[in-house]
């Protein structure tokens, strides 16, 4: 399906890339996780420690969302950082020195794990210098990507699913041969915190096709109840249309208003996708995450089922 651009703001893009069908065709290898933000909701602990370095539970989230990406057949990832992201280069990167001394004292199994965080994929870092909004940090990653189908992985968004939500994305674009974003429904005003879709067509249970979108609408301005979530899969035509995308909201340039162009130029599907979704970006978000991913781990999770029932015993009193 291709919809007019209509009255579309801004100046007209001509798009240069190949059709969606050739385009999608090829096998998403590439990967984008913007990890440029300022963390300030969950400050102090981010005025030194890089949001995306927090810890969840036994590793900290930025890994959990690298892990996802390679899970859904990603082999280079990109992370777009900024000035006092260096952990997360560091983390990625081999720690002989650390290596060696686990090694030395017996600890074979801590430094494999070690090993393993860095050999787990490709990854490679670039600067966002100035904080111009996220339709701008995947603008970066332009060079990169080439002219592949890549996957977008938004660095607080966690997702907690037994077919990893971007492997969900990526099933559905080769399928219908277009972009494909990760939707969820919400209710009343929360919309209004996100981005909304118009969906034009149901083409399966839980996959349909968008006709347009806004960003952080009031209720009056919203498409649906349907929200863009942290995941996306999208066709290298976003980088025309962002290169030449005026700052929107909060003059930032928004990737939704690029993805919004796009959609009118190009078909695109909505993914509502199984699992469940933790924005660590809030307090609230975070420690919820925690103590979901807790319960599911071995080594902890009886020990805090039980806490968490002895607990609420004694908050009963």
């Amino acid at each position: 399906m291709k919809l007019s651009p209509g009255s579309l703001p801004g100046p007209e893009i001509k798009l240069t890339c190949k059709t969606n069908k050739e385009v999608l065709a090829v096998k998403v290898r590439k990967a984008i996780i913007p990890a440029a933000g300022l963390g300030t909701r969950l400050l102090p602990n981010t005025k030194s420690i890089p949001k995306e370095m927090l810890p969840l539970v036994d590793k900290p989230v930025l890994q959990y969302i690298v892990e996802e990406a390679v899970s859904a057949g990603v082999e280079e990832i990109l992370i777009i950082t900024n000035r006092g992201k260096s952990p997360i280069e560091d983390y990625f990167d081999y720690a002989p020195d650390l290596e060696s001394r686990l090694i030395a004292d017996g600890k074979d199994k801590e430094a494999k794990v070690i090993r393993e965080v860095a050999d787990m994929a490709d990854v490679y870092f670039v600067r966002q210098k100035e904080t111009k909004g996220l339709g701008h940090a995947v603008w970066r990653a332009k060079s990169f990507v080439g002219k592949e189908p890549f996957a977008v992985l938004l660095g607080d968004d966690i997702m907690l699913s037994e077919t990893p939500v971007l492997k969900q994305l990526v099933d559905a674009a080769e399928k219908y041969n277009c972009s494909a974003i990760a939707v969820r429904e919400f209710p009343g005003e929360e919309i209004c915190k996100y981005s909304s879709v118009k969906l034009v067509e149901q083409l399966t249970e839980r996959v349909y096709r968008i006709g347009d979108m806004n960003e952080k609408p009031t209720l009056a301005e919203k498409l649906s109840n349907y929200a863009i979530m942290g995941r996306y899969v999208l066709t290298p035509a976003i980088f025309d249309i962002l290169e030449h995308t005026a700052p929107g909201r909060n003059n930032e340039i928004q990737l939704t208003d690029g993805m919004r162009q796009l959609c009118h130029v190009e078909s695109m599907c909505a993914v509502d996708f199984e699992g469940k979704r933790y924005d660590t970006g809030n307090l609230k978000g975070y420690l919820e995450s925690i103590i979901d991913f807790a319960l599911k781990n071995q080594e902890a999770g009886d020990w805090l089922r039980q806490f968490i029932i002895d607990k609420a015993e004694q908050l009963k009193g």
